[in-house]
Parts: C-alpha cells; structure tokens; sequence
C-alpha cells in the first residue's frame, strides 16, 4: 500500500496580511485568522491516524499543528524544512512593482538560474540542498504510513519539485495560500499528487467547528 504525505504551509501571520517577506530569519506567530484557519484543518482532518508530524524550526508551522501536537503524536522539527532565506530583504515589504532586485531574481528562476538569491540571502538551489537529507529520511521511514508536514511557502514549492522530478524553474506552477493542503502518495519509488493547492478545509462551517 502506498503512503500518504500530506504537505501543509503554515496558517497566516500578520506579516503576511502586510505583504512584508518573513523567510527563514523572521519567527513570526499566527494572527487570528492563522490561529482558526488551524482550527479549521483540525476539525476536517483530526481524525486522520498520523504515525508523525514534521514542522520546520520556525513557530508558525508549529502553532499550525499545534492540536495535532497536543494529541501527543510524534514531532520532529527539522531546519531543512524552513522558509528559503530573503537576506537583508527580510521584514520588509518586498513587491514584483516596486523592488527590481526581487523582479529580477524571481524572473532568473523562471529562466532557470536557479542558483541566484537576494542580497544576503539563499538560492533554490541551497535550499533544495538542505531538504535533501530530510528527503531521505523520509522516505526511508516506512514504518511511517501517514505523514503530516508543515512547512513554508517558497519552501514547500522548491520540496515538491524535488519530490515529484520537476526542474525547479517550475516552482511557480506550485501556487500556495495559507493552510493550504497538498496531499501527495509515495509507492516507494514515485510521489505523486492526490489533492493540489486543497483549501476545502478552510470552507468547514462553524458548526462544525465547535462540535
């Protein structure tokens, strides 16, 4: 029987309401909103008999399965997992409109040049490097049949090119949003994808939230 690894990005942050780039440097906490919206992938998927729960280093992915934590399931934190590095761009408003660095960085990967990074900060290249290891681990764990993962948004597109062999020029095909769900199977030799860019959670009705 194959495994099931669900990917999940973190719930929002008033950072990100504010359009200022947190990354790896910035360990920033849910708002509210991030706070229900974990709320709200526990109420559709607490149930589901996770064997591990992996988290980046940083709190918000933490505070993103915190319910999952308190049931007592194994966690592991690991720093392969965290936010691609912005450099000296870190908590500050980044836009595509206003900032030609980033505009033309972002535009490097789309071409390809995915060695290229910001002033002070980390390429795709280095950070599909250090989630390598936990790649590995991963899938040599297979006593571990249900997987959930919770990561970052950069980080989570770099981590699924490399899961399913894509360049990773291809990164922006991998769009992402708060406490969105990528549910993935893993045969032991080929991941592939179930649920893409899944947000159905985050529709679940009060109701059902509090009972």
């Amino acid at each position: 029987m194959p495994r099931t690894i669900f990917l999940l990005r973190h719930g929002q942050t008033d950072f990100n309401v504010r359009g200022i780039v947190q990354g790896s440097g910035v360990d920033s906490s849910l708002n509210n909103t991030g706070r229900r919206q974990a709320a709200q992938f526990y109420a559709a998927y607490g149930q589901v008999p996770f064997d591990k729960v992996y988290t980046s280093t940083l709190r918000r992915t933490h505070e993103s399965v915190q319910p999952f934590l308190d049931l007592g399931l194994p966690h592991e934190a690991h720093a392969g997992l965290n936010e691609i590095s912005w450099g000296v761009r870190e908590g500050t408003r980044i836009t595509m409109e206003e900032d030609e660095e980033y505009r033309r960085v972002l535009a490097g990967w789309v071409a390809g040049d995915t060695h290229a990074r910001l002033t002070g900060g980390e390429s795709p290249d280095e950070v599909a490097a250090r989630q390598r290891p936990f790649i590995e681990l991963l899938k040599a764990r297979d006593d571990e049949r249900t997987v959930l993962v919770c990561m970052h948004g950069r980080a989570l597109r770099v981590m699924l090119c490399q899961l399913l062999n894509y360049p990773l020029s291809r990164m922006e095909a991998f769009e992402h949003s708060n406490l969105c769900l990528y549910k993935l199977e893993f045969t032991g030799t080929m991941f592939t994808v179930k649920n893409f860019l899944d947000v159905a959670h985050l529709q679940v009705s009060g109701a059902r939230l509090s009972g």
